[in-house]
């Protein structure tokens, strides 16, 4: 199993108002320079919450919410020191509980 960690906020926060695309422009740049290979992403609705140990997680943040999930503590509180309205902590993926560490709830919209 490996360890996921996650900022977690309402989508209109983080999407709408906060100068969000900038800071993972400027995470890009940063790992492009390290010749780092990217270990985050982010996950609209993620499926995660939806496990019985994160009900408690899920009802704090407005829905709906948007994640960024990652396999790097540092990259994760780096972004929590950057947004003050968040939530951050970790989870173990693949698990009874949680099967796909990335899956999102958000249903695609057709053409």
């Amino acid at each position: 199993m490996q360890t996921y960690y996650y900022v977690l906020a309402s989508q209109k926060f983080l999407l709408e108002e906060e100068p969000f695309q900038e800071v993972l422009e400027e995470r890009y740049r940063y790992y492009e320079e390290q010749n780092k290979e990217i270990d985050f992403w982010l996950v609209k609705q993620p499926a995660f919450l939806e496990a019985p140990e994160m009900k408690s997680v899920k009802e704090k943040c407005p829905q709906p919410s948007v994640a960024v999930i990652s396999t790097d503590v540092h990259f994760i509180n780096w972004l929590k020191l950057r947004l003050e309205y968040v939530l951050t902590g970790s989870f173990e993926a693949p698990s009874e509980s949680i099967s796909d560490p990335l899956a999102s709830l958000e249903v695609e919209k057709s053409a």
